[in-house]
């Protein structure tokens, strides 16, 4: 029997889940025993996983679970060196380079646990089986516009929340809008024909905000990009890699230029790939914007749970993408799970080599 261990998120502004009350009901119906933490601020409340038969335990036992528990979370686990004993889903951000990440591969190392990483699993063709893509996307757009507006009011944008429906948000950015009159800003969107762009762009033609969008083709070139420059609002969409081009350079600051928001929607400042290069830290929901430049000015947003602005679309999207995947965790011989496990250990063995060498 699949022992399937739902932990409760213990982020900040991080109530997304991965499996909805359906999904756990037929993981059970599939001979799964599915354990579900009680949670403080999970999107879905407890009462309706324990309608669906799950076992429910404490918050934050997880650690304490019993060993054969594939332990399933979203996001990172409290940073310490506690040694990680336990088979982990989630989002790991751990084969980049980034510090964080790489303290957490050495809690594996010394646990003997495994990291099945959300962003590795892949279908044949290399695709990503589930991903907040859409809603990723969508989120960074509207807090992008927020940002806009609040410069238009002569501030900087505040502090965010959640939202119950995507209705309620474009109901608040429709109202700010028209307070300001009829001008709308435009926006160039890098990665338009991805999960993150389509949702970046949905979210601008329902706020009647004239988008070019750009994709593959429009950036083979490697740069210089001064169409950027003469947008008000510039979205990456794009995953930082090697032979990403920069869009956006140091000096964009102090260039001529129209634009006044830059909405950092991959998110990955500390990436040497990084192609936004005016910034080096994540934003935050209690200060979403980040000013790089005064005159003209010019603000970032790069928050790296962008989904969970509207956590209940967004986590019932995901499950369901996710719920197939989930099914196949008992195949040992399942492409996805097996392809994971193997990147996880190419890269606990990258790290094990490079401190041989120290």
């Amino acid at each position: 029997m699949i022992h399937l261990w739902v932990r409760a998120e213990q982020r900040d502004n991080e109530s997304r889940v991965g499996l909805t009350p359906d999904g756990a009901r037929a993981l059970r119906d599939a001979g799964f025993r599915v354990t579900v933490e009680a949670s403080p601020t999970r999107i879905i409340p407890d009462a309706a996983y324990a309608a669906a038969g799950c076992d429910m335990a404490p918050s934050y036992s997880w650690p304490e679970a019993p060993g054969e528990a594939i332990i399933f979370g979203l996001k990172e686990l409290p940073d310490d060196d506690t040694p990680l004993t336990h088979r982990h889903i989630m989002f790991g951000h751990a084969y980049k380079g980034q510090p964080p990440g790489l303290r957490l591969l050495r809690r594996f190392s010394e646990g003997g646990g495994t990291l099945l990483d959300l962003e590795y699993l892949l279908d044949d063709d290399g695709r990503r089986v589930a991903a907040f893509g859409y809603w990723a996307g969508y989120a960074g757009a509207a807090v992008a516009l927020k940002c806009w507006i609040a410069q238009q009011q002569g501030g900087i944008a505040g502090a965010l929340t959640s939202y119950a429906t995507s209705h309620h948000l474009l109901s608040e950015l429709q109202s700010d809008l028209v307070s300001l009159g009829s001008h709308r800003p435009t926006a160039l969107i890098i990665g338009a024909l991805g999960r993150v762009g389509t949702g970046a762009a949905d979210l601008c033609t329902a706020m009647g905000v004239a988008t070019t969008r750009w994709d593959m083709a429009e950036t083979a070139s490697g740069g210089p990009f001064p169409e950027i420059l003469a947008h008000d609002l510039f979205f990456n969409c794009i995953l930082a890699r090697p032979g990403t081009p920069v869009f956006v350079p140091r000096d964009t600051g102090k260039r001529p230029r129209k634009l006044s928001v830059i909405g950092d929607i991959a998110c990955d400042p500390d990436s040497d790939f990084s192609p936004i290069k005016v910034y080096d830290r994540v934003t935050t929901w209690a200060a979403p914007a980040r000013r790089v430049h005064d005159a003209p000015t010019l603000d970032v947003t790069a928050i790296d749970n962008l989904p969970s602005l509207l956590p209940l679309e967004s986590s019932e999207d995901f499950a369901g993408q996710l719920l197939p995947c989930l099914l196949g965790l008992g195949d040992a011989a399942n492409p996805v799970w097996s392809g994971a496990k193997t990147i996880f250990q190419d890269h606990l063995a990258r790290l094990g080599a490079q401190e041989k060498t120290r």
